[in-house]
């Protein structure tokens, strides 16, 4: 009963291991068709233009948007792949064990044989025959019994073991075939999203000095700091509404009423920051979400030189020198990663004690939603725009907007 147990444990295991759940699978690729369906519709609308409007913001947005999908098929591909190198971890590690013990198995099996050879076949019914008494036959015959017993369990076992690595090894190496198959699809979009970049870059050389483009561009910007505005508020209404359920679900419980809040209730993901280090400590001494990059629009109210007129900027923009990379400037949780009009890819992250940091302007990025990540991990990198490679960043303490200069290191 027990040897049945655990057969169909292992064969259990072993069929969630080869075959997910089905739902998890067709949710998947639904929801890659529909981004790809996505991806297609906007190379579409972008052919259907003429050769003037190739060269406009529109035609920007479109390849930025383009952009944007590409990195949710990447971020979907690089989990994968992630969940795939641990699966073949934890087959390598069992193959590993079972060899361990098939080679105890054969040792054990090997001194047994041994033991026969120098008792020169020794003869099971001499040592009956030799016994002093009828109780000593009795209890030779019951051992000898039991040994053989033994024997035959240990060959079987020893089969089994065989069996088991022979099914753990072609296991492994079909894991490693969907690795190295998910390897590819990666590379082949990365491929996509480069040649995007490329084509993106050549249609902003077309409206750098368009004023008329230009216009459109800012009036995308400020539309776009309200919802990143509004993204903002979202998040705390959410978790403070999370917060209040779990309250009155622990009042219900009588639980103890001393017990942490857990802020990631209603989540998908844990969101939870109670476990990060202070964010508020950081003020003054922040590292640069650029290293080395130089601010070329500042918190507030900026004139633009070339069309005379004045804007709101609700963080700082930063353009960046040799070092393309986005750094996450304090521990925290991936909250949001959006596209927004003039933006582009936008990354909201968490810190404790309500603060958000945001992140806007990039373009290959390297995080997933709900990841948590130490301070100085790498987001993502900066995209480049009409002024070069410049990253929009914002600093959030619940709904009330800091101003950047204050919190960075100075220089």
């Amino acid at each position: 009963m027990v040897s049945l147990l655990k057969y169909l444990i292992l064969i259990c295991s072993v069929t969630i291991t080869i075959f997910p759940q089905t739902k998890d699978i067709q949710q998947k690729k639904s929801e890659l068709s529909t981004i790809k369906n996505e991806i297609i519709d906007l190379e579409n609308e972008l052919t259907a233009k003429s050769a003037a409007e190739k060269k406009s913001f529109e035609a920007v947005e479109i390849l930025s948007r383009q952009n944007a999908l590409i990195n949710k098929i990447l971020s979907g591909l690089r989990a994968e792949i992630k969940t795939k190198e641990l699966q073949i971890e934890d087959i390598e590690k069992k193959i590993n064990k079972i060899k361990s013990e098939i080679k105890l198995l054969q040792d054990n099996y090997a001194k047994y044989v041994v033991a026969i050879y120098k008792k020169e076949e020794y003869d099971e019914l001499e040592s009956l025959v030799d016994a002093s008494s009828l109780q000593q036959a009795l209890m030779r015959t019951y051992y000898l019994q039991v040994f053989a017993d033994q024997r035959e369990k240990d060959l079987s076992e020893l089969q089994d073991k065989k069996n088991e690595l022979n099914e753990s090894k072609t296991l492994l190496t079909k894991e490693k075939n969907q690795k190295l198959a998910l390897v590819k699809s990666r590379d082949e979009e990365k491929k996509v999203l480069l040649q995007k970049i490329q084509q993106k870059k050549s249609v902003l050389k077309s409206i750098e000095k368009n004023k008329q483009e230009l216009k459109k561009l800012i009036a995308a910007k400020k539309e776009s700091q309200k919802k990143i505005e509004q993204m903002i508020v979202e998040l705390i209404e959410r978790e403070e509404e999370n917060k209040k359920e779990q309250l009155a679900s622990m009042e219900k419980s009588n639980m103890n009423k001393n017990k942490i809040v857990d802020e990631n209730v209603g989540y998908d993901y844990d969101l939870s920051t109670s476990s990060f280090a202070s964010f508020a400590q950081l003020k003054d001494k922040m590292i640069w979400p650029l290293h080395k990059g130089k601010v070329i629009r500042k918190f507030g109210e900026n004139r633009h030189k070339s069309l005379n007129t004045v804007t709101l900027n609700y963080g700082i923009d930063i353009k960046a020198d040799k070092d393309k990379n986005v750094y996450c400037v304090g521990e925290g949780v991936i909250a949001a990663i959006d596209w927004l009009p003039g933006y582009g890819n936008v990354i909201i992250v968490s810190h404790k004690d309500e603060y958000r940091t945001v992140y806007g302007h990039v373009s290959e990025i390297f995080v997933s939603e709900g990841e948590k990540i130490k301070s100085g991990s790498v987001l993502a990198l900066v995209d480049e725009g009409v002024d070069g490679f410049v990253l929009h960043f914002e600093i959030w303490k619940g709904r009330d907007k800091q101003n950047p200069d204050n919190w960075l290191e100075k220089r």
